[in-house]
């Protein structure tokens, strides 16, 4: 298969895989599920590990020879050269309680690489798609970033401050206190798609290789930049920092804060 028959089979299949996920998860969504608590007391439920199952089985049907890492269900055949990423329900607590903002995430890598992604929002049909060669699209329509000129003018979304560790705590305090405006909520990674349609500056987080491996090329191929804390590309597969922002004046001021160890 070409390079441009390989992509364009990857792309047609991650749009696939995000209509099939709406598919399972609509059916769920404000009804009365059984809330399970995983071994880092995050919920779970059937929505999640259904439409998990469901999105790795068209893949091994399709690409047989390629891996998946998915947070439900785990690691197969991790050294491929082409990845999936899957998170079936991104902000599964925004899901159990009725909030509209989860997404299902399906990223490619390519050589450990983030490569292409989709962000889905089936209830508010909002999807970005971006990579593998291709800009970044609202539905269908080119999605990009703003500029902003400053922090000083700039805004930026952090889904929680729970899920960081208090000298992590104290550097995003750092960036909160130099923005304009500052918003924690349970917008979880649809923010990122905000971030890539310029609708917000910055989206500040730490993600797993499932979150982060669909945003960069989202962001990316949008005009923005996405790194860890260190302004280093992200790659590899662990848990990383991570920082997203349209305009690169503005991610590099932001970066000089959080790469800063607290006192």
């Amino acid at each position: 298969m070409s390079n441009t028959a390989q992509a364009d089979a990857c792309v047609a299949l991650a749009h696939t895989l995000a209509d099939a996920a709406a598919k399972i998860t609509l059916p769920y969504f404000r009804t009365a599920l059984t809330i399970e608590d995983k071994s880092d007391d995050s919920p779970v439920t059937r929505a999640d590990r259904e439409t998990e199952a469901a999105l790795r089985k068209l893949i091994n049907e399709t690409f047989p020879d390629h891996g998946i890492i998915g947070e439900e269900y785990g690691t197969e055949n991790e050294d491929a050269e082409f990845v999936w990423v899957l998170d079936p329900i991104d902000g599964t607590v925004s899901f159990i309680n009725g909030v509209p903002l989860f997404t299902t995430i399906v990223g490619v890598l390519k050589d450990s690489v983030p490569w292409f992604g989709v962000v889905d929002q089936p209830v508010l049909k909002d999807r970005w798609a971006g990579g593998a060669g291709n800009p970044t699209t609202l539905n269908g329509q080119p999605a990009k970033v703003r500029s902003c000129e400053s922090l000083e003018r700039a805004s930026v979304y952090i889904t929680a401050p729970d899920f960081f560790s208090p000298d992590e705590l104290a550097r995003v305090d750092g960036l909160t206190d130099a923005v304009k405006l500052r918003r924690f909520g349970g917008t979880d990674c649809y923010h990122y798609g905000m971030v890539a349609s310029g609708w917000t500056d910055m989206a500040c987080e730490k993600l797993s290789v499932y979150e982060f491996g669909a945003m960069v090329p989202v962001i990316e191929n949008a005009g923005g930049v996405m790194t860890d804390w260190q302004g280093n590309r992200l790659t590899g597969t662990e848990e990383r920092q991570v920082l997203a922002s349209g305009d690169h004046r503005v991610h590099e001021a932001a970066v000089d804060i959080l790469k800063q160890e607290s006192a």
